[in-house]
């Protein structure tokens, strides 16, 4: 893929970071969300590319915009599978509380898993502890092995976990093998990828998350050296049903990051919106908004920090 394409998407996430971050801390995550979805989908014309959508808004009888299937671009140019999040943590904008940004995850067509909308059990670390996780192992043994990649007491290990009922367990698992637990409302697409930046804070990211934003997070942690498993978790035999339709006889298998996002012609590109792990958040100065972002290449392991003065009304 051209490298003035990779960056042509920033244009598209700060649309749609700028747009959600009007709506902070109003209690209406509805408005946030159509907001950033209706600017992604305007900047998107503008762009010279063949791009279909295989993680959008959902499918077309249920989203009028950026749904799975739907053709982005102007029809010119290369043909690639696009995945998004207008905005990732729409309650956290509601609310005003950290850790919300606006996605794009891009490849060469084919190349991104067409995950369909179920959870996934997930577990995510950094360059260092690349092939020290097992998905399947108990979360201290993981614990104890990423520890030791990272050369750290495990006294002094962060893990991230979405802060749902579910992981109630997890949690106790984790507090009882002595690391440290950070909580998140939301956004496990920069959970995820925290443990691939050294400055983060996180170590690991253990549990249950939707399986879009495992697609998402894969493509930019391939591009940062860090490792990536994760495990459909049907709810129900209906949920099993349409895995065996997609081709998936073992909804128990292993996905790796080559399985979620296959080969090397990826892009991951993202703007905050909230200040997280990942990103600081749009910031309102009288005159301009300022923007920070982040675009990474696989193919040239080009990971950019942009931040951006827009001039406004």
């Amino acid at each position: 893929m051209d490298r003035n394409l990779a960056l042509e998407f920033v244009r598209v996430t700060e649309a749609a970071a700028i747009a959600a971050a009007q709506w902070i801390g109003r209690g209406d995550k509805k408005s946030a969300d159509q907001a950033a979805v209706d600017e992604m989908r305007e900047r998107f014309n503008y762009i010279d590319f063949k791009g279909q959508v295989v993680i959008g808004e959902g499918e077309k009888d249920e989203a009028p915009e950026l749904y799975v299937g739907e053709n982005l671009g102007t029809g010119q140019g290369v043909e690639l599978d696009i995945a998004v999040d207008p905005l990732e943590c729409t309650d956290s904008v509601a609310n005003g509380v950290p850790n919300a940004i606006s996605v794009i995850a891009t490849g060469a067509k084919s190349s991104l898993l067409h995950a369909p909308d179920m959870y996934m059990n997930k577990i995510a670390c950094g360059p260092a502890a690349r092939g020290a996780i097992e998905i399947q192992a108990p979360a201290a043994d993981n614990i104890r092995r990423v520890a030791d990649r990272l050369g750290k007491n495990v006294s002094d290990m962060v893990v991230v976990v979405l802060d749902r009922p579910r992981h109630e367990e997890l949690i106790k698992e984790i507090r009882r093998a002595g690391a440290r637990v950070r909580l998140i409302s939301d956004g496990d697409v920069a959970g995820a990828i925290a443990p691939s930046l050294a400055d983060s804070g996180i170590d690991l990211l253990l549990g249950i998350g939707a399986s879009a934003e495992a697609v998402l997070a894969s493509v930019a942690i391939k591009c940062l050296g860090g490792d990536l498993q994760a495990v459909f978790a049907p709810k129900n035999e209906a949920q099993k049903e349409t895995l065996r339709q997609m081709g998936v006889a073992d909804s128990e298998k292993i996905l790796t990051l080559d399985d979620l996002a296959r080969g090397d012609d990826l892009t991951f590109t993202a703007t905050g919106v909230i200040d997280g792990p990942l990103l600081p958040g749009v910031r309102f100065v009288p005159g301009y908004c300022l923007t920070h972002s982040v675009v990474m290449r696989v193919k040239t392991g080009t990971v950019r920090f942009l931040k951006t003065m827009h001039r406004i009304k």
